[in-house]
């Protein structure tokens, strides 16, 4: 088999954000677009030669012709081993532990997260570097540099390997070896866990539905929820892996998931509710009557994570994304333990997580997780919460009630404006940037601002800063507006908004989340003119 070096031209938009690099399958197809920036990732790397490369995906439309092709331009760039999912499926966050488990390299995670997938939909290319975890800044900023002039890549000549058979196959001087996606996976959750709680849980009776959007999370949900914990079968929905996910959205909020939403606020409903996303990195946690934002989720499941084996200890801080509600940031002050605000990214984590200053981290948008990997865990989060329930025998309204009562409540919601111009959102956030400075001490519908800036990050472990992460205002309520340009998208920019108020434990706790905060919504119409410069009347998510 002889090593091809093939000439190309680069393409302007290889840029990586903060999940890799996302398009359209259309882009992706177009031709050497996925090779250059393969070989951009492998130009902007030292010391690969002889490693252990691992090389996964949720499954989605695509997953199978990039795999093929990341495998090729591996062998020919001197890797000595390929690790890869069998069917080429691997959920992120088990990528992320086999990374670890295996000491390798790094790894190719190919996927578009909760983005829809088929001919028509979302891909995406990320690497992950030793740690398990996104490449940092200086890896990414190199390979977008590197796809800017790219003029060749490697790549063997050699048929597909076959990826359906568990085993090892020869690809030139590498070795390919297909892996069962779901055993390293569950034995890990087991060391974490208090599996015999939990099937005691169902023995009780106690019912449950896992929605896996015909996403990742399918097998591993099925091998662990109905067979290591004996869950009847059944429990897990939509468990099989689609390119298209069914046609349907893979993103586990109450728009995708209005159904179990229903179900769950009924007596006829079970007593949890989860779903994960499309490659399992996300949740979603409904109770009986109570759904649970992910901000109230991270500071819950780090308020009584001692409760499984795995943290039984404790834990040593907590870590939440700058636009997450501080609902975190008052467990972690009560635990007497670190708390750290960090730019949107998982990235941002992995120092943190690494140096040992943290055990549980978390974003707004459904993502928690964990030491155990460098990735957010969507099943990882269900199982916590099963086993805080096995232990504490209470229902999931029950515990967040009594959490409201000892902590207070962070009324919180993030509204999404999704495929608005560039330009237009550049300019909305350009005008109210210019405008910060202006802002503190203003009395705005009634509510004094007590600070306004753009958030900048200092790494307290490598001394890095990471600039211009969102606009914050808050008010000295303790209420807050956040608005930043999300990453995650493919076509045009999403803007978010994130808006909070705090009740405190002797508060209100009953309100409708949106009535609570409309004060808020005014003043951000009033200072950003959403709907004067998109044209936008109303937000395309709201969660």
């Amino acid at each position: 088999m002889t090593i091809q070096i093939i000439k190309t031209t680069p393409y302007a938009d290889q840029k990586p954000g903060t999940s890799g690099l996302r398009k359209r399958v259309p882009v992706f197809s177009q031709p050497n677009y996925v090779e250059n920036f393969i070989q951009s990732i492998f130009d902007s790397l030292e010391g690969l030669a002889g490693q252990t490369l691992v090389i996964g995906g949720d499954g989605r439309f695509f997953n199978d012709v990039a795999i093929q092709k990341a495998i090729r331009i591996a062998a020919a760039n001197g890797f000595g081993k390929v690790l890869v999912g069998q069917g080429g499926l691997l959920s992120t966050p088990a990528a992320s532990n086999i990374i670890r488990h295996y000491k390798a390299f790094g790894g190719l995670v190919l996927s578009a997260s909760h983005n829809p997938g088929g001919p028509d939909g979302d891909f995406g290319i990320k690497y992950n570097v030793g740690n398990g975890g996104p490449a940092p800044e200086k890896i990414t900023d190199a390979v977008y540099a590197r796809t800017k002039v790219i003029d060749s890549y490697k790549a063997l000549d050699t048929p597909d390997v076959d990826l359906s058979k568990i085993g090892t196959q020869q690809v030139g001087d590498m070795v390919v070896e297909v892996i069962d996606p779901v055993k390293d996976y569950a034995v890990l959750m087991q060391t974490l866990f208090d599996f015999e709680a939990i099937r005691g849980l169902f023995k009780s009776g106690f019912t449950m539905t896992f929605d896996s959007m015909h996403a990742i999370t399918g097998p591993y949900a099925k091998a662990i929820l109905e067979g290591l914990l004996g869950a009847p079968a059944g429990t897990v929905k939509n468990g099989v892996p689609s390119p298209t996910f069914n046609h349907g959205h893979p993103d586990p909020n109450l728009v995708y998931c209005k159904d179990m939403y229903d179900l769950l606020m009924t007596e006829a409903g079970p007593d949890f509710g989860a779903a994960s996303d499309g490659d399992g990195d996300r949740n979603l946690i409904i109770g009986k009557n109570r759904f649970v934002t992910p901000s109230d989720s991270l500071a819950l499941l780090a308020a009584n994570a001692h409760l499984a084996p795995g943290y039984k200890a404790g834990i040593v801080g907590i870590a939440r994304s700058m636009p997450t509600s501080a609902a975190a940031d008052r467990v972690a002050e009560k635990l007497g333990i670190e708390m750290h605000e960090t730019p949107t990214g998982w990235k941002f984590f992995g120092n943190l997580l690494d140096a040992g200053r943290v055990t549980i981290c978390g974003e707004e948008s459904a993502g928690t997780g964990s030491d155990h990997v460098r990735e957010k865990d969507g099943l990882w989060a269900v199982l916590l919460w099963l086993n805080i329930l096995a232990v504490r025998k209470e229902s999931v309204d029950a515990i967040v009630r009594e959490h409201w009562a000892t902590y207070g409540r962070n009324y919180y919601t993030r509204h999404d404006y999704e495929e608005v111009d560039s330009a237009i959102a550049n300019a909305l956030v350009d005008n109210l940037r210019g405008r910060l400075s202006t802002l503190p001490g203003q009395v705005l519908n009634g509510l004094e601002v007590a600070y306004a800036d753009d958030f900048t990050y200092h790494d307290p472990v490598d001394g890095s800063t990471s600039a211009k992460q969102g606009i914050r205002i808050g008010f000295k309520d303790g209420s807050r507006i956040v608005l930043r340009l999300s990453g995650t998208g493919t076509v045009g920019a999403t803007l978010r908004v994130y808006l909070e108020q705090y009740e405190p434990p002797n508060g209100n706790h009953d309100l409708d989340v949106q009535r609570a905060l409309e004060p808020l919504v005014g003043i951000t119409e009033d200072l950003a003119g959403i709907k004067a410069r998109t044209g936008r009347t109303e937000p395309s998510v709201i969660t």
